[in-house]
């Protein structure tokens, strides 16, 4: 095993202290945040309204999500995968942009795109299909924050994969499908597994370009972050509840992806 680059005496006597503050920052926050929701709270407001359908909708439109995060996303990433592709970086730098933009922008972004007035809003409208302000455009603001995660994760670990052994499945007689059944995802499933429930917690948490482009209506776009919101001002009880029960689910996603990764370690 290698040495630290610093003498162990060293980052004893200067590395905690600079670096508690900043832990403490992130820590005291959510530790305050569990202390004033205590579990019986937390119990009895899972029975109002507000609660049960801010939580079904989130869970329901976020699978959707996470479905179309692996049938749209597995295969563009195994396409920035390959060293050969034209453009490659520039595809790569615009698929990074919804993680730094802000999440209003997005929102701004789809409904100038999907609304009404929109580029794609008449022909839609045309077709009957209305998108904005729909549990639709939920799922297309969670996926257009979300989806980028996983290619990411995806395309890191489809880029690992020898290409000798698809050749050598090719050989054998098996199709680009088999390939990717029996070959590939084995060899890269923690690493998509990771990367999808990254995705997953980003979809679940997702705020400012939902309430931007799907609206803040109870039962039919209120998702959890924005029954946050509106509970912050209205009920701060079930504000908490709400927080407590995203901030459970977050740490157990993160959790699971350093299991995941350990167990791959070893």
């Amino acid at each position: 095993m290698s040495e630290p680059f610093f003498p162990k005496q060293t980052w004893r006597v200067w590395w905690w202290p600079l670096g508690l503050p900043l832990l403490l920052l992130i820590i005291l926050p959510l530790a305050v945040l569990l202390w004033r929701s205590s579990p019986a709270d937390v119990a009895a407001n899972l029975v109002d309204p507000m609660v049960r359908q801010a939580l079904s909708l989130s869970l329901r439109t976020s699978a959707m999500t996470v479905l179309l995060v692996i049938l749209l996303g597995t295969p563009l990433a195994w396409l920035l995968a390959q060293k050969t592709l034209p453009g490659k970086r520039v595809i790569e730098a615009l698929l990074d942009l919804p993680i730094v933009l802000p999440p209003s922008v997005a929102g701004i972004a789809l409904l100038i795109t999907f609304g009404r007035r929109g580029l794609l809003g008449g022909v839609l409208e045309l077709a009957g299909i209305a998108i904005p302000f729909t549990p639709v455009a939920v799922v297309l603001a969670q996926l257009f924050v979300s989806a980028p995660l996983y290619v990411k994760s995806a395309e890191a670990a489809f880029a690992t994969i020898d290409g000798e052994l698809t050749q050598s499945a090719a050989l054998d007689g098996a199709s680009d499908w088999q390939a990717m059944r029996f070959v590939i995802i084995p060899l890269t499933g923690p690493a998509l597994l990771s990367g999808l429930m990254i995705a997953w917690a980003r979809a679940l948490g997702e705020f400012g370009a939902t309430i931007i482009f799907a609206g803040n209506l109870p039962g039919r776009t209120q998702t959890m972050p924005l029954a946050i919101y509106v509970g912050f001002e209205q009920n701060f009880d079930l504000a908490l509840t709400l927080a407590v029960i995203l901030l459970g689910l977050s740490f157990l996603v993160l959790l699971l992806v350093r299991l995941v990764f350990a167990g791959r370690a070893r």
